[in-house]
């Protein structure tokens, strides 16, 4: 197989949400999606104190896409107005799906507020082609457990399929479109070839370490690499411990339309997602 090479190499700038500091690779000036992933929010990791609460997000609404969440230490507590609720440890990942309309919180747990600890992890914004914008909102609260393991490289490289179907493992993300999510945990020394459809999108997020490209070029954390489409994969090597985000998804070549927490295909459309938002038609949120 032929490996990728890169179109893009995107270094994290630091953005404040709230009172939240996030490192945010996608989008940048440069580049504004990687279809169909939109946003990529790196929060973490966090020192914090027993009754503190780093995020604390309350109720807000979104539309058109898929808000999901990649927790790798700490505890989240989820509410929506869909009636879901569900606590996130490290390990676990949240998959939201938007749809017609969500208003959702997050929050630390009762546990890590009691405890205090580390706190990290990574939202992602998937996007739903116009089809399924309007579709029923959806929570997949997926636990660590539930998500299978691959070996490479003698234990030197563990990888985690969450979502698609990855050397014979299967992850249980369900997902409206093609789409590929691992998380690669390095040891020092650890070599994997990932493998990676042709026509998908692909991108690598380098969380902490660093990792030599194709025995080529090495890339430290905080940076993004968005790969061309001229191979059907690529290898890491860890020059230290590192973990490592892959996604890679079937490209939706429609219009993106976007505004604060909506993402529709035309500006109408988000006019329209505010006016409902108003009205109450995406729920009621009881705290």
């Amino acid at each position: 197989m032929k490996n990728r090479t890169v179109a893009h190499i995107l270094k994290s700038e630091v953005i404040q949400m709230g009172h939240l500091e996030v490192k945010q690779p996608l989008p940048t000036v440069k580049v504004e999606q990687i279809s169909p992933f939109l946003l990529l929010h790196h929060f973490g990791p966090m020192g914090v104190e027993a009754g503190s609460d780093p995020l604390d997000l309350g109720p807000h609404p979104h539309r058109g896409f898929e808000p999901v969440t990649f927790l790798y230490q700490g505890g989240i507590r989820h509410k929506d107005s869909r009636e879901n609720e569900g606590v996130l440890q490290g390990g676990d990942v949240q998959w939201m799906t938007a749809g017609r309309g969500i208003i959702h919180s997050e929050r630390a747990s009762k546990a890590f507020l009691e405890s205090g600890g580390v706190m990290e992890g990574i939202q992602l914004w998937v996007n739903l082609p116009k089809q399924y914008k309007m579709a029923q909102p959806g929570y997949q609260d997926i636990k660590s457990h539930q998500i299978p393991v691959l070996t490479e490289d003698d234990g030197g490289v563990s990888i985690k399929v969450v979502a698609g179907t990855y050397k014979g493992a299967k992850g249980p993300a369900r997902t409206f479109t093609p789409i590929l999510a691992l998380q690669a945990q390095f040891q020092s020394g650890g070599y994997a070839s990932i493998e990676i459809p042709g026509h998908f999108n692909a991108l690598a997020y380098i969380l902490n370490g660093e990792v030599t490209l194709n025995d080529n070029f090495s890339y430290t954390a905080e940076h993004l690499l968005h790969f061309r489409n001229d191979g059907e994969s690529f290898t890491l090597r860890a020059k230290a411990a590192s973990q490592v985000l892959i996604l890679a998804g079937e490209p939706i070549d429609e219009p993106v339309a976007s505004w604060g927490p909506y993402v529709m295909n035309t500006q109408t459309e988000i006019m329209e997602a505010m006016r409902d938002y108003q009205m109450g038609k995406m729920g009621v949120y009881v705290d």
